[in-house]
């Protein structure tokens, strides 16, 4: 199989804004936050200017029904004669009917002395309450056709009697108007606000678009594309990239000197207990006796945990992935020189099978053993099929490995995952090859399942961390 070059690895940098408005995500907060208070903002300068409107109008109404009451005290004045036909005002509302612009004259007592045109066949009611100190007041009222009104009374006195100048104007008029301004005010607050989210939204995307570049960085370091985090960063979040490198690089001495510090230890150990087990070799007796079985306790002891120390510290290396293809066909073709009799079956992988995350040692080991076990239980024929796959935690790379031998119930398989342990002694090995699998598959967080094979044997399914910008691979054949 041709390997594919490096380039043909790398794929297009994430998108750090892509989903960037999922649930949790600064972005989100930012944009709910900014949409939440652009609501309330706009709704509360909506009822606000529509109010200042209405004001405005009801001062305007105002203002002119002083106008008018003043102009025709004056034409009252002038005339002389409170019942005098002639008694008008200019403007042609006050002429037409229902219009609701009305004026009124009455004595004192309240019976009517003269009205407008609009008025005829109208029983218009009058204001109660006591005048101001101009000898006026003013309210609101509701004619014959309920059409509210804002009416003005003033008293005139006229030949040393006293008369009541009533004067109304259309409110109804007035608040379809306010009406009218508030929607089409809310209108355009909308769009207004629409224009305001849509710019926080580029705002919020620009402005954390250094953060994305980050988590990138970040992830290309986790999958082994880089070994420190590169790039320009604003100042506000160039000392945590600093501080990530500084933190992989203590990361990286603080498991070399570990590792170094177990070696150390486990050596220094060996000395003294192979002097102790050769003393007690040498001697006889019950203590002689205990003296040998318990050094050889500590040597598997010490073996054991500097083989996991040495396991631990390789794995937590960050930045390493492999090409589960090339080295499954690599498998293949050693352990078909070993086992000449046995069919090994390399299924053709897909054509973009995703890359291990992790040492290529440490994958070859894992399914070096499993292989190497099913071909020495196989009668014949062992089949290989590399896929990946994704779950509710994730993509993994499933490496499935079945043979056509006596296979394992299911009680036997949960057993052979134990140290040490070995169901048939006849069969060459240690028993310690499944203990290596299983101590690499928990440290890189995998899993490892034994169950029954579709050729009659047992079925291995290894699944492991796949490198997320692992490149893609041409289609592998045996």
């Amino acid at each position: 199989m041709a390997l594919p070059d490096e380039e043909s690895h790398s794929t297009a940098e994430a998108q750090p804004g892509s989903p960037w408005l999922r649930k949790g995500s600064i972005a989100a907060s930012l944009f709910w936050l900014t949409a939440g208070w652009l609501v309330v903002a706009l709704l509360a300068t909506g009822f606000l200017l529509t109010d200042l409107y209405s004001r405005a109008l009801d001062t305007t109404l105002s203002q002119t029904l002083d106008f008018h009451v003043e102009g025709l005290a004056g034409i009252l004045l002038e005339a002389g004669d409170p019942r005098d036909p002639g008694i008008a005002l200019a403007d042609p509302r006050f002429d037409r009917p229902r219009s609701g612009w009305y004026w009124i004259i009455r004595d004192g007592d309240g019976n009517l002395v003269n009205l407008s045109l609009s008025v005829v066949g109208i029983d218009l009611p009058s204001l109660s309450g006591p005048l101001d100190s101009d000898g006026r007041r003013t309210g609101v009222l509701t004619d014959a056709f309920d059409t509210q009104l804002r009416v003005i009374e003033r008293s005139v006195t006229l030949g040393g009697e006293i008369y009541r100048i009533e004067v109304a104007g259309n409110l109804t008029e007035i608040l379809g108007l306010v009406r009218d301004f508030r929607g089409q005010a809310f209108i355009v607050l909308g769009a207004v606000g629409a224009m305001l989210a849509i710019m926080s939204v580029i705002v919020a995307r620009f402005a954390l678009r250094p953060i994305g570049r980050l988590s990138a960085a970040i992830e290309r370091v986790r999958e082994g594309e880089n070994t420190e985090i590169t790039g320009d960063y604003p100042t506000e979040i160039a000392p945590l990239a600093e501080e990530v490198n500084e933190l992989l690089r203590s990361n990286a001495q603080i498991i070399e000197r570990a590792r170094n510090q177990v070696g150390n230890l486990a050596h220094g150990l060996k000395t003294p207990i192979a002097v102790l087990r050769n003393e007690a070799g040498a001697g006889q007796g019950a203590l002689a006796e205990v003296v040998q079985t318990e050094t050889n306790k500590m040597s598997a002891m010490v073996s054991t945990y500097l083989e996991r120390a040495r396991l631990a510290a390789r794995t937590s290396v960050v930045g390493k992935k492999a090409d589960a293809s090339a080295i499954m066909l690599r498998l293949t073709r050693v352990m078909r020189k070993i086992h000449p009799d046995i069919a090994i079956e390399l299924e053709q992988a897909e054509a973009a099978l995703p890359w291990f995350r992790g040492d290529e040692a440490d994958l070859e080991e894992m399914a070096g053993n499993l292989l190497d076990n099913a071909c020495k239980w196989s009668k014949g024929v062992v089949g290989v099929q590399l896929r990946g796959e994704r779950s509710a935690k994730g993509a993994n790379l499933l490496i499935r490995i079945e043979d056509d031998g006596p296979g394992l119930s299911e009680e036997d398989a949960r057993k052979v995952l134990r140290r040490g342990v070995r169901l048939d002694e006849k069969t060459p090995g240690t028993g310690l090859g499944l203990d290596i699998v299983k101590e690499l598959v928990d440290v890189y967080g995998g899993s490892l399942e034994l169950k029954r094979s579709r050729l009659g044997g047992l079925l291995v399914e290894l699944r492991l961390p796949t490198a997320r910008l692992g490149g893609l691979v041409r289609p592998v054949s045996a």
